[in-house]
Order: C-alpha cells, then sequence, then structure tokens
C-alpha cells in the first residue's frame, strides 16, 4: 500500500511519500514513489503515484522517455505551457496505461488502477497541485482544499484536517506531515519507512530541499516519541465521565 501527501502553502508546495510496496504481508519491497522534472528557470514538476506498481511505472517510464527525446515523442511534459495541460497529459497516460494492461492481462480495469499527486510549477504562473483520478481527470487543491492525499488516507488524516495552515512555514509543514505520517505508520503496517520528503519555493522554478527519512533518522525519532508523548498527556487531562 501507499501514503502520499502534497500540501498547497502560500509560500509553495511541500511533498511527502512513503516507500513500501507489498503484495500480501510476506513480499515487502521499497520502492521511489516520488518523481521530479526539472527545465531550471522554467519549470518544475512533481509527481507522486499509489496503486498498481506496475502502472505507475509505466506511465513514469513513458513520461521519462518522452522527455530525453522531446524532438521525436511530443508532448514532452516539460514543454507543456501550463500545469493544467501538464495534468490533462498525465491523466491520459494513466488511462491509457491501465486500459492497455487490463487488454493484455485479461483482468477488470480495476486491478491495475493507480492515482496520481501531481504538483509544480510553469514560468509566468502560480504553483498547481492536482489529483489525478484512474479515469483520468483530475480535481485541483484550492482554499477549500489545499492538500492532497491518495493511499491509506484515513489514518493521517486527522491532523491535516486540525493543524493544517497555509500560512505556515516549510519547517512547520514537514513537522505536520511527519505525524500524519506517523499516525499511519502505526496504525497500517502496508505502509512504511523510509519516507521521501521535497519541499519547493514559490517562484524557484529549480529543485528545493529533498531528504529521505529513514527509520533512524534522529528528527523523526523525536517527533514520533514526542507526539505520543503530547497525545497521552492530552488524552489524561480530559474529565472523566460522571457515571
Amino acid at each position: 500500500m501507499t501514503y502520499c501527501v502534497g500540501l498547497k502553502l502560500r509560500k509553495g508546495l511541500v511533498f511527502m511519500s512513503d516507500t513500501r510496496t507489498n503484495a500480501g504481508v510476506d513480499n515487502i519491497s521499497t520502492f521511489r514513489k516520488m518523481f521530479t522534472w526539472v527545465d531550471d528557470g522554467e519549470t518544475y514538476i512533481t509527481l507522486m503515484t499509489a496503486g498498481n506498481l506496475a502502472t505507475t511505472q509505466s506511465v513514469v517510464s513513458l513520461i521519462d522517455e518522452r522527455n530525453k527525446a522531446p524532438s521525436e515523442r511530443q508532448p514532452a511534459i516539460l514543454s507543456l505551457p501550463s500545469m493544467y495541460q501538464v495534468a490533462r497529459h498525465v491523466g491520459q497516460l494513466l488511462k491509457e496505461v491501465i486500459a492497455q494492461h487490463a487488454e493484455a492481462g485479461e483482468r477488470a480495469e480495476s486491478y491495475f488502477n493507480a492515482t496520481v499527486i501531481l504538483g509544480g510549477q510553469v514560468k509566468g504562473s502560480e504553483p498547481r497541485l492536482f489529483l489525478i483520478y484512474p479515469e483520468g481527470n483530475f480535481i485541483e487543491a484550492s482554499d477549500d482544499t489545499p492538500f492532497m492525499q491518495i493511499g491509506e488516507m484515513k489514518y493521517g488524516r486527522p491532523i491535516l484536517v486540525r493543524a493544517f495552515d497555509p500560512d505556515m512555514s516549510f519547517e512547520a509543514a514537514v513537522k505536520l506531515l511527519l505525524v500524519s505520517f506517523d499516525s499511519t505508520l502505526k496504525a497500517n503496517l502496508s505502509v512504511g519507512l523510509p519516507f521521501d520528503m521535497q519541499i519547493y519555493e514559490s517562484g524557484a522554478l529549480r529543485r528545493g530541499v529533498q531528504r529521505r527519512i529513514r527509520a533512524d533518522d534522529a528528527y523523526f525519532q523525536t517527533i514520533s516519541h514526542g507526539w505520543g508523548d503530547a497525545l497521552k498527556k492530552a488524552f489524561d487531562s480530559l474529565p472523566d465521565l460522571v457515571l
């Protein structure tokens, strides 16, 4: 399974994904689920994936292949004029790959389903964040929906709903995501470390801070233990029911 989150802040975008894939409880592997393409000064794009691994790897490979020879294979993702056009392109690729795999494997298309979080910025426009569905359609983050989740989202969602603030700093956003991911990790074995994190500052049009957070990461351990202790203290401070 998977857990990926994209946050849209006033300052820019923050992405985090886990790296665990599994086919049953005894077949667990680590695969990167966050991918970035950059044309410095022109376009920055990050994509995170959840769902059938063969489907998501095919989509990423197609983007890479067309990006390496843009004059021969159009449209190259970095040559598209807006993030809306990038979202349409990725959505169409996703839809086509699912249909091809379903036809070749003689299984229902739902078996090969995948979803994508896509974020980035094209020069001359604001950063944008999208959630792309297996059917190829998509929705965009807004003031009312300022973050996107895919995969095993229910355990980590409450803290995002309660604590997210579009004006928060990048440092606070990463802390919030680590709490969300730690909550998911504690509740679901199909989500696992390491986590990949990336920060994009609005207007930069280049790669920002990137980090792979492993189980022995000192900051993550501080957040995990601190959040657990804080929850226990908060619970103990609540009044008991009078029976």
